[in-house]
């Protein structure tokens, strides 16, 4: 395996009795590189992540996490994992639940008592989690995951329920693991949240990869357009009638060959400057996606 890679799924498959949950997924995440994992209620999310871990081993295909063949539970392993539902004991303080899974995992103090502080919790670390907020018990569980210096990351929805605020927090914190040569997969559907924070992207539906890549190959390869718009636009394609193929809907609609020609065109026919671009959100590729699936289903 390359020594680059944190995970390597090869035409993965699994099945629950009757019901299939995955259907020949492939994928890669480099080391300092994070995926964020999309799909549908039911798409196959989970099953992957806990094949991942090692909780599962799948009914085909080969999985090699951190350069291992992961095919069950495997304690070297470097891997962190946040799932969606932080569940600790409410009796215990943050500073009893951090230093007991130190103590599981062969961790010091010293680590506990750096992520207290890191995640700011110290004026809380002696209180009961009962008495936490949402946003609390999160930081917590995620100090938790990173207890270990993982080298793989697997965060199941790590920011549902928290304020802006908080979400950016936890965003950094991933972004400084990235830094460290920390692979990442997030799990998620706040996709205008994750957005900027992502390398690739891999959308399942019914267990099948719909689409794998950088948002600029998401975006190339589902043909969505760019959008150009400016207050003086008519006016501009009016004095340079080869825009007009472009203009639809107050915009020109641009792609990736197009897009070079028509800004040379407004930049040295038109002398125009004072526009905007807006590529495809990830919201709109995932939907794109999605709708595509669904007429493929309503066809056959």
């Amino acid at each position: 395996m390359d020594p680059c890679l944190a995970v390597s799924a090869r035409h993965i498959r699994h099945q629950f009795a009757d019901f299939l949950a995955l259907n020949d997924v492939s994928f890669e995440v480099e080391r300092g590189q994070t995926m964020a994992l999309l799909g549908h209620n039911g798409a196959g999310k989970s099953t992957l992540i806990k094949i991942l871990l090692g909780l599962l081993k799948p009914s085909g295909g080969e999985v090699i996490v951190l350069g291992e063949q992961h095919s069950g539970q495997r304690a070297d392993l470097k891997i962190g994992y946040l799932p969606e539902n932080v569940s600790f004991y409410d009796k215990l303080t943050g500073k009893e639940i951090l230093s007991y899974f130190a103590a599981l995992k062969g961790i010091g103090k010293k680590r506990v008592s750096q992520l207290i502080e890191e995640f700011g919790l110290e004026y809380a670390q002696d209180r009961a989690l009962k008495t936490y907020s949402k946003g609390m018990k999160q930081r917590l569980g995620f100090a938790q995951a990173i207890l270990s210096e993982p080298e793989l990351l697997l965060l199941d929805e790590p920011t549902v329920g928290l304020d802006p605020v908080a979400s950016q927090f936890l965003y950094g914190k991933i972004a400084e693991l990235k830094l460290q040569g920390c692979g990442v997969i997030v799990c998620t559907h706040e996709l205008s949240l994750i957005e900027n924070n992502i390398d690739i992207a891999l959308i399942l539906a019914k267990g099948e990869s719909l689409a794998k890549g950088s948002l600029s190959q998401l975006r190339q390869n589902s043909g969505l357009k760019t959008r150009l718009t400016s207050a003086n636009l008519a006016t501009w394609v009016a004095q340079q009638p080869r825009l007009a193929a472009y203009y639809a809907d107050d915009a020109l609609q641009l792609d990736a060959e197009s897009k070079p020609e028509v800004l040379q065109l407004l930049m040295s026919d038109c002398q125009a400057f004072d526009f905007s671009i807006k590529e495809p959100a990830l919201a709109e590729i995932y939907h794109f996606y999605m709708g595509q699936c669904a007429q493929l289903e309503v066809v056959s």
